[in-house]
């Protein structure tokens, strides 16, 4: 593995880089959507059930003690629910686009990763290709074995770069499908919410 690290040339050591970052950006991303995920169904039914039985106040404690995108976005709601309808839907639309950046965040480097690394890896090949080429214009006799063996180096650089963006992109497709569902279970379960406090007089429209 050094070995042919090493035969990759100094490009090698960007696109270790941008591997490095990559799997660090992806084990924090699964460890934060993890913790970001809860059954959005208990938690509703447990709210309404507190609204029914213990009140806004309660209701809101329940929000405090739970992480997550959608507690957040209850809490919101249930804090201005004496206000009035138009304050609730407004609470929970600014709290769902806080929530959507913080479970979009860090995704454009990503995104980069998976767009720089390819051409980096290209960028080495071309580099190979030249200098292979040179010394074969430079040489008297021409050994097809030399010919190959450094064309095979030159190709180190892509295939690296390749390595790096295909598992990059699985985990990138991975993460926004994951952050696709929660923002319709987020808007879902907040309509019900607010459909739950008109139906029970919790808020005055």
């Amino acid at each position: 593995m050094v070995e042919y690290f090493n035969k990759g040339g100094f490009i090698m050591y960007p696109l270790l880089g941008l591997f490095v970052i990559g799997i660090a950006f992806t084990i924090v991303k699964l460890w934060l959507l993890m913790r970001a995920t809860i059954n959005s169904k208990r938690f509703f039914n447990q709210t309404t059930k507190t609204l029914e039985t213990g009140g806004l106040k309660k209701a809101i404690e329940i929000c405090e003690k739970t992480r997550g995108p959608l507690a957040a976005l209850f809490h919101a709601g249930l804090e201005r629910a004496e206000r009035g309808l138009a304050y609730v839907e407004r609470a929970i639309e600014n709290e769902a686009a806080v929530q959507l950046g913080y479970l979009e965040r860090g995704m454009i480097w990503l995104s980069t990763i998976i767009s720089v690394a390819p051409m980096l890896g290209f960028l080495g090949t071309v580099q190979g290709m030249i200098i292979a080429f040179d010394t074969i214009a430079k040489a008297g006799d021409i050994v097809p074995s030399d010919v190959a063996g450094g064309i095979s180096t030159a190709l180190l650089t892509t295939f690296s770069g390749l390595a790096i963006a295909i598992p990059m992109q699985i985990f990138f497709n991975y993460f926004v499908n994951k952050v696709d569902r929660m923002v319709v279970e987020m808007e879902d379960y907040s309509n019900k919410l607010v459909e739950f406090l008109l139906d029970n007089n919790l808020v005055a429209k």
